[in-house]
């Protein structure tokens, strides 16, 4: 299973003057997490991969699977969302109530850095320019494994058909 480490040192490959601040980056590793997590994991790929059409963003979904696990210590359980009746008022403390919730949950996905990580959503320039590079030099064997390849190319299947939709040609 992928884990994002935040502000930590990435190896060879990555250097730092800064101690790694503001940093994530995703490892694999095959033992993390528990079964229900790896399925929980596998149920949310499946689900982008089948409403990718429709929700064109990923919703950095592992990563805020990861840091509520993380921060539910630190938060405990969000309350219930409540509902207001049609007819109902707005008072201070169902404002206050609502409020609290929106900052409990913007803060369990602040890392522990300070900085709020995640996806970079916009156009795929840096990803084909990066396995070009790697495939001229001969070196996308060393640099990439293979969880590395079969998570790219599911990103790149998944966001080609987005792309692809964006322009009426499927």
């Amino acid at each position: 299973m992928w884990k994002l480490k935040v502000a930590k040192g990435g190896g060879e490959w990555l250097q730092s003057t800064n101690g790694f601040l503001g940093r994530a980056v995703w490892e694999f590793d095959p033992d993390h997490g528990t079964p229900e997590d790896r399925a929980h994991v596998e149920r949310l790929r499946r689900e982008f991969t089948d409403h990718r059409l429709r929700r064109r963003e990923a919703a950095d979904l592992l990563m805020r699977m990861q840091f509520a696990k993380q921060n539910m210590r630190q938060y405990g359980r969000l309350p219930p969302m409540e509902q207001l009746g049609e007819k109902e008022q707005v008072t201070e403390e169902i404002a206050m109530a609502s409020l609290r919730r929106a900052l409990d949950e913007f803060s369990s996905l602040q890392a522990d850095d300070g900085h709020w990580p995640g996806d970079f959503s916009g156009v795929m320039f840096v990803m084909p320019g990066l396995i070009f590079a790697l495939y001229v030099t001969g070196s996308l064997d060393a640099v990439l494994s293979s969880e590395h390849r079969r998570e790219i190319c599911r990103y790149i299947y998944n966001h080609q058909a987005i792309i692809l939709s964006f322009y009426g040609l499927i």
